[in-house]
């Protein structure tokens, strides 16, 4: 058995389901621990906390891992903490360890694992770029419960059908605390958002652009003119509309936030162009030719607005 980690906020658990699927699909026997959802020490680092999101799409055909599935991939690690000893075995022998841990961008070798309980966001495209129709498929949206604003969301999409539409997402919010700051500010910058608005009126004309955001004062103050609408409807636990918005625009221009990356992902439209920095985290260092081979499809912008 194969066992995928959830956690996170609603792009990442869609990137681990998404993992959890493609392994189901070539023949894995397959789960998906939800656990960390329901553990508040294991997010006591995290200053909001998180909800299993995946369950305010539609019902998923998902198989949760049980505590005694769990425990059974994991052995004494379940119950014990690593130790020193186990520590070094697991770095001088990978395979021994009962868990792998995502340290890179891509690990080709997950399909071939048996017995292994899978830790990591999974962000990269080619881990299911070839199932994403099928995805496509399984995620969809529930009717919003608050009536109204099912009504400014289903106005929102028909002209967003109906136009030439692009989606941008500017995250700014938990991005500018301190420690998110070192990590993931300075990549979506000015010239990063410059580049790619310029280079989707370069590909298609008459385009109007979309915009979404947390921090909707800033993007008032800094995006203005009759191609731009700005969309300010669904907040709180009705965030998450927000990316079903951005699957009904043509082409996408993304943050360097997995939420956007799905509102991508789940857009149908044949020839969109997706746009999308050219490095998620500043730990990461962009080689052109790897990205462009993970990351088929879409267009890659350099923090100083140049496209790769």
């Amino acid at each position: 058995m194969v066992i995928v980690k959830a956690m996170g906020g609603l792009g990442n658990q869609l990137q681990q389901y998404a993992l959890y699927r493609k392994l189901e699909l070539i023949g894995k026997n397959v789960r998906l621990d939800t656990s960390w959802f329901h553990n508040k020490a294991l997010q006591a680092n995290i200053p909001a906390g998180r909800e299993l999101e995946l369950d305010y799409l539609d019902p998923l055909p998902y198989r949760a891992a049980s505590e005694e599935e769990v425990r059974c991939v994991l052995g004494r690690m379940w119950e014990e903490p690593e130790s020193a000893v186990s520590k070094v075995r697991r770095k001088l022998c990978p395979a021994s360890a009962p868990f792998f841990v995502e340290s890179g961008l891509y690990h080709e070798q997950v399909f071939s694992m048996e017995r292994k309980y899978l830790v990591g966001y999974w962000a990269c495209e080619k881990y299911y770029a070839d199932i994403l129709e099928v995805l496509r498929e399984e995620l969809s949206f529930p009717p919003c419960k608050d009536q109204e604003l099912q009504k400014r969301n289903d106005a929102a999409a028909a002209r967003m059908e109906e136009t030439v539409s692009v989606s941008v997402h500017i995250r700014r919010g938990d991005y500018l605390d301190t420690v998110n700051r070192e990590l993931f500010g300075g990549i979506c910058t000015e010239a990063y958002y410059d580049r790619a608005i310029a280079y989707v009126k370069e590909h298609v004309p008459g385009a109007r652009f979309y915009f979404f955001s947390d921090d909707i004062p800033y993007v008032e103050a800094h995006y203005r003119g009759k191609e731009v609408e700005i969309i300010d409807l669904n907040r709180g636990k009705n965030s998450f509309y927000d990316m079903m918005l951005m699957s009904h625009c043509r082409h996408n221009i993304c943050a360097n936030s997995t939420f956007s990356f799905w509102g991508a992902r789940l857009n149908p439209h044949e020839g969109k162009i997706m746009v999308r920095p050219s490095i998620h985290k500043n730990t990461q260092v962009c080689v052109p030719e790897q990205m462009k081979a993970l990351w088929e499809g879409w267009v890659l912008v350099t923090p100083q607005g140049d496209v790769v």
